[in-house]
């Protein structure tokens, strides 16, 4: 047996040094290319500088200008690719490769020998492949199939066969420490260096430990829809970003660039936390927005609306008051399919009933009657929005009457030359528009053919006659009166709520239209059981025609009541021809011992299994004083810092009262508090509100403030869940008085 290892070790480390020596070779070739691409690319700019005209109206000159761009462009794209393939041969000299495989195709004598890193190896003389490209479809067997037989889908079909070994590798800094065969997965000893490592200031790629479950997300290329519920700690994320990497590999033949795909994340700090791994994957950084970015971008500035985080600060605030139980009750219904209903009837109820067309004349004729111009507006076989139809019926009214005044002029001119008469000229012409008549006239128009949708909003609240109306045979919350009023009352201050950002936002995208997202063609909802069903009618009208991954934890639903029926509505709301939806039920973020609180925690059954990762249990810290508690805080960050952890939370419930725990903190250490203006996540300690922490990680947690005073509705609990399922090899839960009932 050891005779055997020390003979694969050999033979291992002399391959090592063959890939890594063609790796320099190509690095070399790369290097001495890329001096000579740039000098061709400035000289092929100059010449197109000193020989072709700028500013021309000479259309003979076009295809010369034309060409010399074309020629430029396939430059450019040459030298950033050459760019490119010097960047991935650097960060492959440390460590080329993590993993092998050897497989013998049927019908097949001959076995190959797959090595996998994060990027093709290729010996440019031989053509000898050294290492594939982890998303490379023979790839997907290192992480689907055991040894024996084993399939994966290629281009010219499903190749079958059978794998005869699986291998695992240690290198860093261009030396094999270690390696060992494994069998059905990514071996769970490969998985416990890499979970038991500290976190990282930004999130890391797991190309080295996909599991075979999360494989088969990332390679998914058949569905229009793929919907993911997964466990905190199941990486849902890490998926998502790899699958992205993935789809820009494939796009290579299906023509998808990093401008076609968009993440919707759940704030600024996760914007920014997991912004280094696309590019660590060697691939571009896709846009990433928020749903407050969405909302602040198509109201142009016209409403200053509060932010999603400024929501749950409030709802924190007055959960025990009547004014939290009302707000609560406003939220859920202005994200409901009930009010989707509500706006869509109000909408159609506009349409029919509200536009108040007029007859128009001009110089005593009639160009339209009223019914002419509704049947021209109700006429719209290609569901054109509300006011591009308007201003279709705007624009026909003014080209008939430029068309009258043409002819009219040209009646009056040739009167004049007859006449030859000065006065009859002068009373002919002043029949026509003057500019204070074609204003009025502009003003009668526009009465009829322009919509604005937070008008449209405010008739909703103002004319409760109206709201009823619309409710007819719907069910209403049962303080309905008192978010009427209070909704007419924020919008008369000229306040917008979050939860109305997004029926106005419908109406707007519904009369108007929008083309802000229309080069997407993927679109990646992160944190998904956060949005409100009326917010994916929004989603699905902006990103009209796009493939979507949707992925969530409905466990971590805060402010409301999820379950696993939210994909449901995804699916209904969005309405795919083929869509499939998910689960992941393993968590690998937390030790074995947190996960076990955490699902103490949660108080309700979920499908949920721990990867077997044992540390210490987690401590519930009781002291007499607030400032006992600060102190002990401040102990135990020093503490941990000594173990060797490098980031260290310490989770408060609101903003306020972080705010004031790091005012305190800093005067003693050195400690960040996390804000929504900068949400920069760095290595050491820092401050935060519960609500801004999922999706994050850290070494240690110490949740400040876990009392019954704090921590004791079913919205409290909720919250108090995702704070403690962000450790990752310790958690500190503190209090003074009695502690939380759920701990």
């Amino acid at each position: 047996m050891m005779e055997n290892y020390q003979q694969n070790l050999q033979e291992e480390i002399i391959y090592l040094e063959q890939t890594l020596a063609v790796i320099r070779k190509e690095l070399d070739l790369e290097a001495a290319s890329v001096t000579d691409k740039k000098s061709r690319l400035i000289a092929l700019r100059k010449d197109m500088w000193e020989n072709t005209v700028h500013f021309s109206n000479d259309f003979d000159r076009l295809p010369e200008i034309n060409h010399f761009l074309s020629e430029v462009n396939n430059q450019t794209a040459n030298y950033d690719s050459t760019l490119k393939q010097i960047k991935y041969y650097k960060s492959m000299l440390g460590s080329p490769y993590f993993g092998r495989f050897d497989f013998a195709e049927d019908s097949f004598d001959d076995g190959l020998k797959v090595y996998i890193g994060l990027h093709n190896v290729m010996d440019s003389k031989t053509h000898n492949i050294f290492v594939y490209d982890w998303r490379a479809p023979v790839s997907s067997i290192f992480y689907r199939w055991e040894v024996g037989k084993a399939s994966y889908s290629a281009p010219a079909g499903i190749i079958s066969g059978e794998v005869l070994l699986k291998r695992q590798y240690k290198i860093r800094d261009a030396k094999l420490k270690y390696f060992f065969d494994c069998s059905i997965r990514i071996n769970d000893e490969k998985l416990q260096e890499v979970l038991g490592n500290n976190s990282s200031a930004k999130m890391r790629n797991i190309v080295e430990t996909i599991q075979k479950e999360q494989d088969a997300i990332i390679r998914d290329t058949e569905n229009e829809l793929l919907m993911v519920q997964g466990v905190a700690g199941s990486g849902k994320t890490s998926i998502a970003l790899h699958r992205i990497a993935f789809l820009l590999y494939e796009g290579l033949h299906a023509n998808i660039g990093s401008n076609n795909i968009i993440i919707i994340s759940p704030n600024t700090v996760f914007s920014k936390y997991i912004s280094s791994v696309l590019p660590e994957l060697g691939e571009e950084n896709v846009e990433q927005t928020t749903f407050d970015d969405i909302v602040s971008t198509l109201f142009e500035g016209r409403l200053k609306a509060e932010t999603r985080n400024e929501q749950l600060e409030s709802l924190i605030v007055s959960r025990n008051n009547e004014e939290g139980k009302v707000r609560r009750q406003s939220i859920e219904f202005k994200g409901s399919r009930v009010f989707t209903q509500m706006l869509d009837r109000l909408i159609r109820q506009y349409e029919r009933r509200m536009i108040a067309f007029e007859d128009v004349y001009f110089g005593g004729k009639t160009l339209f009657t009223r019914q002419q111009l509704k049947n021209l507006f109700l006429n719209d076989k290609i569901g054109m929005p509300m006011v591009k139809r308007l201003k279709r019926i705007e624009k026909k009214i003014i080209e008939r009457v430029h068309l009258l005044r043409r002819k009219r002029l040209a009646k009056i001119e040739k009167i004049v030359e007859k006449s030859n008469e000065h006065e009859l000229e002068i009373k002919s012409f002043s029949r026509l528009l003057s500019i204070k008549e074609a204003k009025i006239f502009m003003r009668r128009l526009r009465r009829y053919t322009e919509v604005d949708y937070l008008d449209l909003y405010k008739l909703l609240f103002n004319n409760q006659e109206l709201f009823f109306k619309l409710a007819r045979s719907l069910e209403l919350p049962v303080d309905i009166e008192e978010i009427i009023s209070r909704t007419k009352e924020s919008l008369d201050e000229g306040k917008i709520y979050y939860e109305d950002c997004t029926p106005v936002l419908y109406l707007k995208i519904r009369l108007e239209g929008s083309d802000l997202f229309s080069e997407i063609k993927q679109v990646v909802i992160d944190e998904a059981q956060d949005y409100d069903p009326l917010q994916y009618e929004v989603f699905n009208l902006l990103f009209q025609g796009a493939r979507c991954t949707v992925l969530g934890d409905t466990h971590q639903a805060v402010e409301k009541d999820a379950d696993n029926s939210l994909y449901d509505i995804v699916a209904d709301i969005f309405h795919r021809s083929k869509m499939v939806k998910l689960f992941l039920n393993k968590s690998y973020r937390a030790s074995f011992e947190i996960n076990n609180f955490t699902q103490r925690l949660l108080g309700k059954k979920q499908d949920f299994i721990s990867f077997e990762r044992h540390e210490a249990e987690p401590v519930i810290v009781f002291k007499d004083t607030p400032e006992m508690v600060e102190r002990a805080v401040e102990h135990d960050i020093d503490s941990y810092f000594e173990q060797g952890y490098e980031s260290i939370a310490v989770i408060c419930k609101t903003r306020e009262e972080a705010e004031r725990l790091h005012a305190r903190l800093n005067n003693s250490m050195n400690i960040k508090l996390v804000s929504t203006v900068d949400g920069e996540i760095g290595k050491g300690a820092l401050v935060i509100p519960a609500y801004m922490v999922k999706g994050l990680e850290f070494d240690v947690v110490l949740v400040h403030g876990a009392s019954r005073d704090n921590y004791a509705t079913e919205f409290d609990r909720k919250l108090l869940y995702v704070a403690c399922t962000r450790a990752l090899h310790r958690l500190v839960l503190y209090h003074a008085g009695e502690k939380s009932p759920f701990i």
